[in-house]
């Protein structure tokens, strides 16, 4: 005949009593051990509990035991003060932060954990291992984060010159800016990593075709207007075809100066374009933080095309346009995201 199952003793503790001790529970492993006997103790079946907290029925056994011989006070767990630093992390600090910022004083390109455990190591001429660096990253509060390309070309002075220029345009109610720029919509990303078993092959399937599709855009930060054109390439052709249609789209307005603002490519500086009632400027070198619709690019690419995989051109180009109509419907959104930052 099958012994009873144990239960845990409800004179031990009230369920008030277990409820502020979970509230103060030290440790994760604390609070799961009396949230588990507090919930035996509300009627919860055994096998059920054993489900929702993915533990066996020994283990919840051990904890019914624990706490009817020593109550609440058995199945707190105690924090082991681990062993004395022998690095201070002030130390740490003054020999990470110089190197991080500026690999290229130590000779390096880039810096990974590994990298760094091996420098701190000949630097410190102390053993620790390698999850000791990750903590001391963590603790300084460094994350990994993919890095964005940054060019060194720019010229200080431009920068400046035309910061200033523009924060006077904005202010002036006689004058209404557009951003322009093109971008390229991939329709097979490939995924840097996968998650996978040990042995499994790490291939990714894909259609073989690389399937693109661009798009030209120009964006009135100030209104949230935005008026797009889909393209295969673009050249000089193609963005006189895009100037003719948002002429159309965006008439001309009395007593206002028409702005558009564009980088540097070679197809917005022909001498053959015509312009129509806008008038053409140029961010200076390098400066595509200087230009608000690449946001719009960033979140249009991160909201519909960063997992999205297209089997034909026809369902990219379908999901492109839904995508940006779904900006065109919402302009507040759109002159949130490409405000012009001072």
């Amino acid at each position: 005949m099958r012994a009873p199952e144990v239960q845990p003793n409800a004179e031990n503790a009230t369920l008030e009593e277990l409820r502020v001790a979970m509230d103060a529970a030290p440790n994760k492993r604390s609070y799961i051990r009396l949230n588990a006997i507090r919930s035996l103790l509300l009627g919860l079946p055994r096998a059920t509990l054993c489900q929702q907290f993915c533990r066996t029925d020994r283990m919840v056994r051990l904890w019914i035991e624990m706490f009817n011989r020593g109550g609440i006070d058995a199945l707190i767990t105690k924090v082991r003060p681990g062993r004395r630093r022998t690095v201070k992390l002030e130390r740490v600090r003054d020999l990470l932060v110089p190197v991080l910022e500026n690999p290229a004083t130590v000779g390096q390109g880039h810096w990974t954990a590994v990298k760094l455990h091996g420098y701190l190591k000949n630097q410190l001429q102390v053993e620790f291992g390698y999850s000791t660096t990750v903590r001391w990253l963590h603790e300084l509060n460094f994350n990994l984060r993919v890095p964005q390309p940054w060019p060194e070309r720019q010229n200080e002075e431009a920068r400046r010159v035309f910061q200033e220029e523009l924060q006077a345009l904005c202010a002036d109610p006689t004058v209404e800016l557009w951003f322009g720029d093109e971008s390229g919509i991939e329709g097979d990303p490939r995924p840097r990593r996968r998650w996978v078993q040990p042995g499994q092959p790490r291939t990714v399937p894909y259609l073989g075709d690389h399937l693109r599709q661009n798009v030209i855009g120009a964006v009135a930060p100030q209104s949230g207007e935005l008026f797009t054109l889909i393209v295969e390439g673009v050249d000089t052709d193609v963005f006189q075809c895009f100037l003719d249609e948002m002429a159309k789209a965006v008439p001309k307005k009395e007593g206002l100066r028409q702005l558009l603002i564009l980088d540097n490519a070679s197809w917005h500086k022909s001498k053959h374009l015509n312009w129509h009632h806008f008038e053409p400027k140029f961010l200076p070198g390098y400066s595509p933080d200087f230009n608000p619709i690449e946001r719009l690019w960033l979140r249009l690419k991160a909201d519909w095309f960063w997992d999205y995989i297209a089997r034909t051109p026809e369902a990219l180009t379908e999901r492109l346009c839904t995508a940006l109509k779904s900006f065109l419907a919402q302009p507040d959104k759109t002159a949130s995201i490409c405000s012009i930052r001072k």
